[in-house]
């Protein structure tokens, strides 16, 4: 085959190749399609009609009408589609007189409700005529708004406000020009703040306003004042670090400009479903008047605090947590920026630091380390353990039946170990954090068996024994000895400590037997109180403890005097131990207590309730005293009464004393003569204490067990009570005081015209007559109350009087005002001692405008 000379295609080529070299030597059209105006479906709806106009090329929608496109929706009166120029026209309707069906435009995430707006497909920007917006809880109203993209929008003749009521708010920031960055921020030229539509005398140059969704770092802004003794200050100023999602921190102080200042470190914690905590560190150098002067004074004083709290789900077998108080003594005495009045009255500080750990089996293990630490504020002296830990295995029984339930003596025998070991530290406020602290550290160990076992008899008495033993080690122990030599040759007792391991052992025995008897008698069921029935719990108890006499030395102290024996003195080497010394004395003692509940039925009010009411009259009245089988003299020990009568819902009067039944001598000492055979009665009063609690409130007579009173977590948190019967704790500028309005007329949806309020009532009372005293040793009654005037004025006291002092407690005297977007706090406490004082505060409420706020203080007065 002839292949002509211009065919460059070989034909042996194979056919795939041939595809593989094809051309399309058709080229691309170069005529662009026209792009399509609308790149999504536009779905749109009019109540009333939907008019397409061609000749204009406009869509009309009348009467609840909307218009969606892509992620932006428009409501309106009335909307217009032009899609000859890809716009939308939105406006609300005018009927009668009034403005109604205004429009809503929506899209992503921001929604704007204005008088009408212009909206065009193609650039998606917007002019938008008196608009209203809210921005992270700021309300933003302006007379004209240019939306450029979803990023800018620029405003003209705006107000900026947190006011729910926009019509007529009572404050607002005024600008001509604004820049909105959505969730982002608000820029702004000269601003001026109008209060009652009435313009302060100053203005800024600029105004700028956060957006931020999240938590962003930033300055806390200080508050300005002055005070008599350390001149004009900037308080509680400083910055707020955002650090992560999981922790912040806080670092702010005071300064005065006679040189005190203050330092405060607060940090919060958290992960989610693992621990969470909050961590706060406060120094403060306090300087009273001017140095040269003679009333001038300095300290410095501090205090930590940190609390950690372990998500119990995490790690059931394993759990570390902290609590801890701990600073100078004269902390919350002397700080120059506490508010909190009620913590000035405690006076005790504690702390624990815990770890522990369960080792599942059979039986279960359980160990646990710690430290804690306990101060008291008015003897400054402090008590730590540091560290202490602490073992147990779970009770085994080993007699038990592999199946069914334990019977009889032999298989409930049970017995457990237990191990407490401590390094126990005394020192004061002054040798605190120093090595001195340390110098007189106890250490010491305690190992304990427990054994025991329960058992019936005759079916009706239910009976227990145990026994314990016990071995202590311990690393240091005394000698004592007589030196003639020492104290210049007059003789001296001279204590030895030897550092060295050394131990001792006790044991004892207990046995118990006890039953519960009823008895009840019935009046009938026509009768007012139906049915009475007493529970009585008698109970008898013995146990025995041995005298370990070997554990005990003798020294001799020579008398001068030959007609006067030398004296013999007994002491123990573990006197000074952590635990102590065992006892030396045999004591077999007997104990006797019985316990009495009674109640009663009785017939309801209401005629169509069948079943009766029941009702505790008498509630753990508890009897107990014991003999000792081994004494020679005064054998009986005191009776011990107490128990409690409720009263009322709530009202319940609690009592305990003690009933000695043996006389005292002219020199005030028990004798071994009973006070009866003595010219007396059969028991002497030598103690009482009756103590009252009330609450109550408007909502126990609406059926409603809501408790609105505030809870002094504060307080509480610093040993003191958990109330605010010594005042409110809680910031004057904290939002928690203002009932949540959401509306501009939230007063009438929670108030209902009805005057909410509450009261405490607290009295106790304190009998002394030991040694014939025959004299109320305390007596006191302290209460607090809450009132709501109005739906937006609240006022508040806590005071009480000291029957024994003859004076007046800590008074407390709290208004509070509601301003709706501001909040005015005012707090007077003008006894008690020396903590009297003032606060006066007022402010936005919203945290983003927190700043803007005026507050004013008077500092208890620390030299009365």
């Amino acid at each position: 085959m002839n292949i002509p000379a211009t065919d460059t295609i070989d034909p042996s080529t194979p056919f795939d190749e041939l595809n593989e070299r094809a051309v399309d030597t058709v080229k691309i059209d170069s005529i662009k399609p026209e792009q399509e105006a609308l790149t999504d479906v536009v779905d749109y709806y009019g109540e009333d009609y939907v008019f397409m106009n061609r000749l204009e090329k406009k869509v009309y929608m009348h009467n609840k009408a909307y218009i969606i496109y892509e992620d932006m929706r428009i409501e309106a009166g009335l909307i217009i589609l032009d899609y000859n120029k890809n716009e939308i026209y939105a406006k609300g309707i005018d009927s009668l007189g009034e403005y109604t069906q205004r429009p809503i435009f929506v899209q992503s995430e921001n929604k704007v409700e204005p008088d009408s707006i212009r909206f065009n497909f193609d650039t998606e920007k917007a002019i938008i005529f008196n608009s209203r917006t809210e921005q992270n809880g700021v309300n933003v109203v302006s007379d004209v708004a240019k939306k450029e993209n979803d990023s800018v929008v620029f405003l003209r003749n705006v107000k900026f406000t947190t006011s729910v009521n926009l019509d007529d708010p009572e404050y607002y920031f005024y600008t001509r020009r604004a820049k909105v960055v959505p969730k982002r921020k608000i820029v702004t030229g000269l601003t001026n703040m109008y209060i009652a539509d009435v313009p302060l005398p100053v203005g800024l140059p600029f105004g700028f306003f956060p957006l931020s969704e999240d938590r962003t770092s930033g300055f806390i802004l200080p508050t300005v004042g002055d005070n008599n003794n350390r001149g004009f200050f900037f308080q509680n100023g400083g910055y707020y670090f955002a650090i992560s999602d999981y922790i912040d921190l806080t670092l702010i102080g005071d300064y005065y400009t006679n040189g005190s200042y203050a330092l405060r470190t607060e940090t919060a914690y958290a992960l989610r479903y693992k621990f969470r905590g909050n961590l706060s560190l406060r120094y403060e150098k306090i300087l009273n008047s001017e140095r040269g002067f003679p009333d001038f004074s300095e300290s410095s004083v501090y205090n930590i605090r940190w609390n950690h709290n372990q998500d119990p789900k995490v790690n059931p077998s394993s759990r570390f947590s902290a609590s801890v108080n701990l600073g100078s003594s004269r902390y919350f005495q002397e700080s120059i920026n506490q508010t909190n009045n009620a913590s000035s009255l405690v006076n005790t500080l504690s702390s624990s630091v815990s770890y522990s750990k369960s080792f599942e089996g059979e039986p279960q293990v359980n160990v646990s380390l710690a430290a804690t630490h306990t101060q008291n504020t008015n003897t400054e002296i402090i008590d730590m353990s540091l560290p202490n830990m602490s073992a147990s295995v779970s009770r085994v029984f080993p007699f038990a039946p592999k199946t069914g339930t334990k019977k009889g003596i032999i298989q409930n025998i049970n017995l457990q170990y237990n191990l407490s070991a401590q390094n126990r530290i005394q020192t004061v406020d002054s040798l605190f954090f120093k090595s001195e602290m340390f110098d007189d550290a106890r250490i010491g160990a305690r190992h304990s068996i427990p054994i025991s076992t329960n058992f019936k008899i005759l079916n009706y008495l239910s009976a227990s024994a145990s026994s314990n033993y016990q071995e202590t080690w311990v690393l240091k122990t005394t000698r004592r000895s007589y030196d003639e030599t020492a104290n210049d040759g007059t003789g001296a007792v001279v204590t030895d400590t030897i550092s060295g391991f050394d131990s001792y052992r006790t044991y004892n025995f207990s046995t118990s037997l006890g039953t519960t008897i009823y008895g009840t008698f019935n009046f009938g069921k026509d009768k007012k109180i139906q049915a009475l029935r007493h529970v009585l719990r008698p109970s008898l108890s013995y146990g025995i403890n041995p005298a370990f006499d070997q554990y005990y030395d003798e020294y001799l102290i020579p008398s001068n005097d030959p007609n006067v024996i030398d004296e013999v003195v007994e002491y123990s080497r573990f006197e000074s131990t952590l635990f102590g010394a065992p006892g030396n004395t045999y004591s077999s003692n007997l104990g006797i207590s019985v316990s009495n509940t009674i109640e009663a039925k009785v017939r309801d009010k209401d005629t169509t309730v069948t079943d009766p009411r029941k009702l505790v009259l008498l509630n753990n009245l508890n009897f107990s005293t014991s003999y000792n089988l081994a004494g020679d003299s005064l054998q009986w020990s005191p009776v011990r009464v107490s128990g409690s009568i409720p009263l009322v819902k709530k009202l319940d009067v609690n009592f305990n004393g003690t009933l000695d039944p043996y006389a005292l001598d002219n020199n005030n000492r028990r004798i071994n003569e009973f006070n009866i055979n003595n010219g007396g009665s059969l028991f002497r009063l030598t103690n009482a204490n009756i103590s009252i609690n009330y609450s109550f409130s408007s909502t126990d007579f609406e059926g409603s067990d809501d408790d609105t009173s505030p809870i002094d977590d504060e307080t509480f948190r610093n040993g003191g009570r958990p109330d605010d019967l010594f005042g409110d704790s809680r910031d004057i500028s904290d939002n928690s005081k203002f009932k949540d309005n959401k509306s501009a007329n939230a007063d009438y949806d929670w108030y209902n015209f009805s005057i909410p309020w509450d009261i405490r009532i607290a009295y106790t009372m304190t009998y002394s007559n030991s040694q014939r005293q025959n004299e109320i040793s305390s007596q006191s009654l302290m209460f607090s109350s809450n009132l709501e005037l109005s739906p937006r004025w609240s006022v508040g006291i806590s005071s009480g009087y000291d029957f024994k002092n003859n004076g007046v407690t800590l008074t407390q005297l709290r208004f509070q005002r509601d301003l709706e977007s501001w909040k005015m706090n005012f707090s007077w406490t003008p006894i008690g001692s020396t903590n009297t004082a003032w606060y006066f505060f007022i402010g936005i409420k919203s945290s983003i405008l927190s700043d803007i706020k005026y507050d004013q203080r008077r500092e208890p007065d620390r030299r009365l």
